[in-house]
């Protein structure tokens, strides 16, 4: 479902990351770790198609979702409006179900600018249950969430994975995805 060959990624005249493989199929996860700077989110935009790896090749096998480390939210919209705007876009999914598996459906009608940080990533994070994307790539999931709020994410990560889905998710914070697969950004730096 996802494969990477030979991946390398510059900034500048400066290599990140070089010489890495990846290679996923149905139900399998990777953890990608790594200092700041390391290239996961580099990787994670490659692995999108939203920018080029200086050499190498990804193969998609399905449509993905990325949920990067900025929430990307609008402050004068609803939660529910906000995740409404995701679902047009992808053209298909279910707003009450994103916004149940990250426990905000009773605030729907609130405006987002009121929400907490913690809230802001759940709603960032409930695009992935809104649409049924078979490839996640999910940057830094559990900055500023609580432990409930990490505990459903990785509860909503593995229904994903049984379900035939595949995830890469870059983190520093340890999370419980039984059987993840991990690859540490040091390894392929040159």
């Amino acid at each position: 479902m996802l494969a990477a060959r030979g991946l390398s990624c510059r900034r500048g005249d400066r290599t990140v990351f070089a010489g890495l493989d990846i290679a996923l199929g149905p139900g399998e996860a990777l953890v990608v770790t790594g200092a700041n700077g390391s290239g996961k989110t580099s990787l994670l935009r490659i692995l999108a198609g939203l920018m080029r790896p200086a050499s190498g090749s990804v193969e998609r096998g399905g449509a993905c979702q990325l949920v990067g480390h900025s929430d990307a939210v609008k402050a004068a919209l609803t939660v529910a409006e906000n995740l409404a705007h995701h679902v047009r876009l992808a053209g298909v999914g279910s707003v009450a179900e994103g916004l149940s598996a990250v426990g905000l459906a009773r605030l729907a009608d609130v405006p987002v600018r009121v929400l907490s940080a913690g809230q802001r990533r759940r709603l960032a994070l409930a695009r992935l249950f809104a649409v049924a994307a078979p490839i996640w790539l999910v940057d830094e999931p559990a900055t500023a969430l609580d432990s409930d709020a990490v505990g459903r994410f990785e509860a909503g990560i593995g229904r994903h994975l049984s379900g035939g889905g595949v995830a890469v998710v870059s983190t520093n914070v340890p999370l419980g995805l039984a059987g993840a697969r991990s690859v540490r950004m040091s390894d392929h730096a040159s």
